[in-house]
């Protein structure tokens, strides 16, 4: 991390907590920010619970991100929602691009594109994910992959002059307890930095990069210590306050020094 580049730790909920509970756990979320002061603090629950969380975060140095979003503002997408949709719910932010929802549901590198346009149109600030898989590390491909995700995106980015931040999450280390080592994430981080730069050096400054992939307490401080890695995007540790409190600590106790 760098002085110039707050530090973000994002909480990627999934389809857990979407009720009495998600609002819970946002309100212990909450309740740790007073003691984070150097850092940015984003959960995103799922749909059902966004407003509710929004409201129990309001003012309190926390704030919500979709999961998705639908690239058109409205229409006949039944199941789908939109950017505005969200701000009208309290988000700020969206994920955009997760491998769970290029692997599973099929999202290519253009589609993710427009929904990266239709978050900045709208005034959200995207979280656009890329990484690898498992078949494309072993096979050396790791940089070449990325790079063609984050090329689809990029224009879009740099037309925008709007904040973005942009998560590597490598495919084979989401919820498997594997993750790349600082070094690997570093060279992963400061690869997609340099395309950044190519566009343009205001961009590459303004951009946070985010590592995602199996971050928890006892590895988010070696991890956040490299060079080129603004944050984190945190899966299963989230769902847990404390869990996600002791990352978020990691990353204050780096920026203060």
């Amino acid at each position: 991390m760098t002085p110039e580049r707050r530090p973000l730790i994002a909480g990627n909920w999934k389809m857990h907590f979407g009720g009495a509970a998600g609002v819970e756990l946002a309100q212990a979320v909450a309740q740790l920010a007073p003691a984070l002061a150097r850092v940015d603090l984003v959960i995103a629950p799922p749909f059902t619970a966004l407003a509710a969380c929004a409201h129990e975060c309001e003012g309190r140095r926390v704030q919500v991100a979709g999961q998705n979003l639908h690239p058109g503002d409205a229409g006949a997408f039944t199941g789908e929602i939109s950017a505005p949709m969200l701000i009208d719910a309290g988000c700020r932010w969206v994920i955009l691009g997760h491998s769970e929802r290029r692997q599973l549901f099929g999202e290519a590198d253009a589609f993710v594109a427009e929904k990266v346009a239709s978050a900045l149109r709208a005034g959200l600030t995207p979280i656009v994910c890329v990484g690898e898989t498992l078949d494309e590390r072993t096979g050396g491909r790791t940089l070449e992959v990325v790079s063609r995700q984050l090329v689809a995106f990029l224009d879009v980015i740099a037309a925008a002059q709007a904040p973005v931040a942009i998560a590597y999450e490598p495919v084979w280390a989401i919820g498997t307890d594997k993750n790349a080592g600082p070094a690997e994430a570093q060279e992963v981080h400061a690869a997609i930095r340099r395309h950044l730069g190519g566009k343009s050096a205001a961009l590459a400054s303004r951009t946070r990069i985010l590592y995602g992939g199996s971050v928890k307490p006892d590895n988010a401080r070696d991890l956040l210590a490299a060079t080129d890695v603004d944050g984190a995007l945190v899966g299963g540790a989230s769902l847990d306050a404390a869990s996600f409190g002791a990352i978020a600590g990691a990353a204050e106790a780096l920026a203060a020094r």
